[in-house]
């Protein structure tokens, strides 16, 4: 036969934990079509001698709901090899949507996702109310990658009750209308629905975000959605303490399990200083839940976070914090200047919290103010020993002595690397937790998947690079029910990347940009050894140039 693509000569890991074997893959029609040795001519030819042919990397967790938007090339995940992403996680999301509610969605991903109020009520382009109507948009825009949706609960609740959905729980009448509209969005091709529970996502106005305040009786009509259908999963942002799962907790996971018949992943575990055992401790605790589908999200990398007191997201789950969200900068300059609200965020830091008062660990990282730039690279709590004052206090007063523009730095979780590999490694995990377009100008983990394929499969050898690229395909294709995807196969969509393994990774640092709408700011980071990204069986990069192809697709449930 004839063939539009052949890669020619490259080691074959195919996604299934097999040991990689040399090949060539031929590609006709957008799928894989032979894998062996091809003789026949194509249209193109790749030599992949030396290097890594593998399925495309699948992010279980994004939040490119809104920048799906205005960035069809879905950076900067598309940089690293990820060829399907999964977004409409934690419960929020911008469909379905009245256009009297646009403004409230749109702060909620700002006191969520911490994404920038302006970029997206300049970038969001509101070609929808319902959510196969929001999918079908998706589609006639089209993208770089493949699309996966799930829907969050909030908007549904806003769509049915108004504001109300953020003051009490559904009536009866409206949980079996909210129910209906998660049935067609899942009928429509959503791979589930989400929510969360973590106090620090707050909604518009710092009031509680819809999701929070569905009932009992609520969440087992939705689950029950999913038990009828017999597709799709459920997503939640479980552990309001990270890395710890409560016996209330283990019991609401024990629920969606129950009464959905379906399969759960629950965010988070992420290893902590104050208790070191405590990703451990949670595993065997929820050993028998894992069993019957209950997968925890871990991430590949230490979670290090920009703080700036704009935006003051690592502290969303402290009630004196609450009045500074979505606040002109000159009232949350008054409040940080209150010794009333200073004593009462040294009385919260005495309770566990997403920032635990490691003052060592927070550094000032940038600065705007000339007369400050001495401060730059050292840390809070340097500066309160020289200073001889608290570090609640000097923390304050640094953001106000540069007009609230400081960019502190600090490493929340992860920060022992040491313990990372023994949850990358465990089986009973997924690995992901990217946040790929969220915390834009905190964090930017986009780069997972290169990162765990340099870092932890060739420089420490944790894992054998079989095993590693199945944990990034074929193991997120399979919980999610994404099943034309994920492995190398014939027959199968042509998603493929060719890489070098003796040089793949992500830039040791990111770098902050201002290219979203309006010029906002958000942190990036670039790949290294990706060397061809295939989308559908078109070329999405060469190396690290884009072609401008958008051949990615809507993905839907229950279709092959």
């Amino acid at each position: 036969m004839s063939f539009d693509l052949v890669i020619k000569g490259g080691t074959v890991v195919d996604g299934t934990g097999v040991s990689a074997y040399t090949a060539d893959v031929g590609r006709a029609g957008g799928r894989i079509a032979e894998i062996g040795n091809i003789r026949e001519g194509a249209k193109r030819i790749i030599d992949a001698a030396g290097l890594t042919v593998s399925p495309g990397f699948i992010d279980p967790h994004t939040h490119y709901d809104a920048q799906i938007c205005w960035d069809p090339e879905i950076s900067c995940s598309s940089w690293h090899g990820i060829t399907t992403v999964v977004m409409g996680n934690c419960g929020v999301g911008i469909a379905p949507c009245r256009p009297a509610a646009r403004e409230i969605a749109a702060w909620d991903l700002v006191n969520v996702e911490a994404i920038p109020f302006d970029a997206l009520s300049r970038g969001i382009s509101w070609d929808w109310v319902s959510f196969p109507d929001y999918m079908e948009a998706a589609e006639r825009r089209g993208s770089a990658t493949n699309l996966g949706f799930l829907a969050p609960l909030t908007p549904f609740r806003h769509f049915v009750m108004g504001e109300e959905s953020m003051e009490r729980e559904a009536t009866p009448a409206q949980t079996a209308e909210i129910a209906a509209l998660l049935r067609g969005a899942v009928e429509a091709g959503a791979f589930g629905w989400t929510t969360t529970v973590l106090p620090q996502h707050i909604g518009y106005r710092a009031r509680p975000l819809a999701a929070q305040l569905a009932s009992r009786a609520e969440i087992r009509a939705y689950a029950n959605v999913l038990r009828a259908l017999r597709r799709g999963v459920i997503e939640i942002a479980l552990t309001r303490s990270p890395g710890v799962i409560s016996e209330e907790e283990c019991e609401l996971l024990d629920f969606l399990l129950s009464e959905s018949g379906a399969k759960v992943t629950w965010l988070a575990l992420l290893n902590r200083d104050d208790q070191p055992e405590a990703c451990q401790d949670t595993l065997r605790r929820a050993d028998p839940l894992i069993r019957r589908g209950g997968v925890p999200q871990v991430t590949c990398r230490p979670l290090t976070v920009q703080i700036d007191l704009k935006n003051p997201f690592i502290f969303a789950d402290t009630a004196c914090w609450k009045p500074v969200f979505n606040q002109p900068p000159a009232v949350q300059k008054q409040i940080y200047a209150s010794r009333q609200f200073r004593e009462a965020v040294r009385d919260e830091l005495m309770q566990p919290r997403l920032f635990t008062g490691r003052w060592e660990r927070l550094e000032v990282k940038e600065v705007a103010n000339p007369a400050l730039k001495p401060l730059e690279g050292r840390t809070v709590g340097e500066i309160a020993a020289e200073r001889r004052q608290h570090g609640v206090d000097v923390f304050l007063d640094v953001a106000l002595e540069d007009e609230l523009a400081t960019q502190f730095s600090c490493a929340l979780f992860n920060a022992d690397e040491a313990r990372i590999p023994e949850l990358l490694c465990d089986p009973r995990t997924m690995i992901g937790l990217s946040d790929g377009g969220a915390h834009v100008d905190m964090l930017c983990d986009a780069g997972y998947a290169t990162y765990f394929l340099g870092t932890w499969v060739r420089e420490r050898q944790v894992m054998t690079l079989e095993r590693a690229v199945q944990r990034l395909t074929s193991e997120p294709a399979e919980f999610f029910g994404i099943r034309n995807r994920g492995r190398l196969e014939p027959g199968l969509a042509a998603d493929v990347v060719v890489f070098d393994a003796a040089t793949i990774g992500s830039a040791s640092r990111s770098e902050m940009r201002h290219d979203l709408p309006g010029g906002g700011r958000r942190l990036v980071v670039r790949s290294r050894g990706i060397e061809y990204t295939i989308v559908n069986g078109e070329i999405v990069y060469e190396g690290t140039k884009y072609s401008g192809r958008l051949p990615g697709r809507v993905l839907r449930s229950g279709s092959a």
